[in-house]
């Protein structure tokens, strides 16, 4: 093999190495991002606390208050 074929097959295999780190990187990044909540979100009517409750609740006590509040509609 000449010595420019060498280089060539260097450079290829250099570039395709960079490749293949950014794409494990870009996939690594996206796998760790955060997930989307499932909680239901409440808004006290006493006290204007607000915080979340399992997705499952439809009514859920105020942690601050006590006051029993029904989930926040966006």
């Amino acid at each position: 093999m000449s010595v420019s074929a060498l280089l060539g097959w260097y450079v290829v295999v250099l570039f395709a190495a960079l490749v293949a780190v950014a794409i494990y990187y870009g996939w690594r990044q996206r796998s760790f991002g955060p997930s989307q909540s499932l909680d239901r979100v409440f808004r006290c009517a006493g006290c204007g606390y607000v915080y979340t409750d399992d997705p499952d609740m439809d009514r859920s006590r105020c942690p601050q208050c006590g006051v029993t509040n029904e989930a926040y509609r966006f």
